[in-house]
């Protein structure tokens, strides 16, 4: 007796194009490699290449996270069925040829809110204490040789009782705002779509008067036409004398040029960012320059947990592709 036949369902290929910041190999693959044939390089490129395509070929999911996929790249590969982005952001997708085409970009919505909060205060909390600086100079042999039993090199800032003021309120700046209001710090924000989660742990207030009010500024807001630049020369002539800017969030929201130029004369007494107009910063970035200027290299989002995070939620996401049913689509 002849057994049913049965068909086997095609396996699945899957090419990760820019592996390395994801999982540079301390968190495993696995959750993509249960779903098919799994390619992962650690970089391809990024700006336009044939590499991309070339690297892609035939696969049915192109996994990224800052690796270009453009009309050019899609019309290349016709066998693509899905486009998962590593991250939150999408701008390096075209992803409306891809809805033509009728493939869906699916984004991690959220993965990292804890982390990028925590990152944001302990900026802040670095540029109040310093605390880097004198642990180096306690292990150059300072302390050993001090005739005092203590001293410190730059002014302490108590950040209890003063005014923290945070652009863009939404998961991530309500995160931050109730971390801040723990240690006292009075909160006030803006965003142009006020919600109740916002309301309940800061004050609503029109942008001049957070610039003229607030003693840190936090920046989390997305990036938009209308945020782009938005800590420019003439907003931050409305500050406060001696604010201090904080920004894990985008670059391109700081006009690095009139940054340095508010550091230099003293306007801003420091700034504190994980992300700049260009990544990796480029060698002649002014912000290198300037005083009083804490450089981070976009890391706020890296912790080992969140990376396992955007992992399963990745894998998620391609298996409903699998499944006839895309979630986390941002291309609809």
């Amino acid at each position: 007796m002849t057994g049913v036949q049965t068909c086997a369902l095609p396996i699945l290929k899957i090419v990760v194009l820019d592996g390395y910041t994801e999982n540079p190999g301390d968190i495993s693959w696995a959750p993509l490699e249960k779903l098919g044939e799994v390619t992962v390089y650690d970089r391809t490129a990024y700006e336009e290449s044939p590499l991309i395509a070339e690297r892609l070929g035939d696969a049915d999911i192109a996994v990224i996270n800052k690796t270009p996929i453009s009309k050019e790249t899609i019309d290349k590969c016709p066998n693509l069925k899905g486009i998962a982005v590593l991250a939150t952001g999408y701008n390096v997708v075209d992803y409306d040829y891809a809805k033509e085409k009728g493939i869906p970009v699916m984004n991690v919505p959220v993965y990292g809110t804890d982390n990028v909060s925590q990152f944001a205060v302990s900026l802040l909390l670095e540029v109040c204490s310093h605390i880097g600086h004198h642990s180096d100079s306690v292990h150059a042999g300072e302390w050993a040789s001090n005739a005092d039993w203590c001293y410190w090199h730059y002014p302490m800032i108590e950040v209890s009782g003063k005014t923290a003021g945070i652009i863009g309120l939404g998961r991530i700046g309500v995160n931050t705002a109730k971390i801040l209001k723990a240690m006292n710090v009075n909160v006030i924000a803006y965003d142009a779509f006020q919600s109740e989660a916002g309301k309940a742990v800061a004050e609503y207030v029109e942008l001049d008067e957070l610039l003229a009010k607030s003693d840190f500024i936090f920046l989390h807001c997305p990036l938009f036409p209308s945020t782009q630049g938005i800590i420019n020369k003439e907003n931050i002539a409305k500050m406060k004398d001696g604010v201090i800017i904080i920004n894990n969030s985008r670059g391109p929201l700081i006009v690095e040029q009139d940054l340095y130029d508010a550091l230099e004369s003293g306007k801003v007494a420091a700034a504190a960012v994980d992300v700049v107009s260009t990544e990796p910063i480029k060698a002649d970035n002014v912000l290198l320059k300037a005083k009083n200027c804490i450089i981070t290299p976009h890391i706020s989002w890296a912790t080992k947990e969140a990376r396992e995070r955007i992992m399963q939620t990745t894998a998620d996401n391609v298996e409903s592709v699998i499944k006839g049913a895309p979630q986390n689509v941002v291309n609809k």
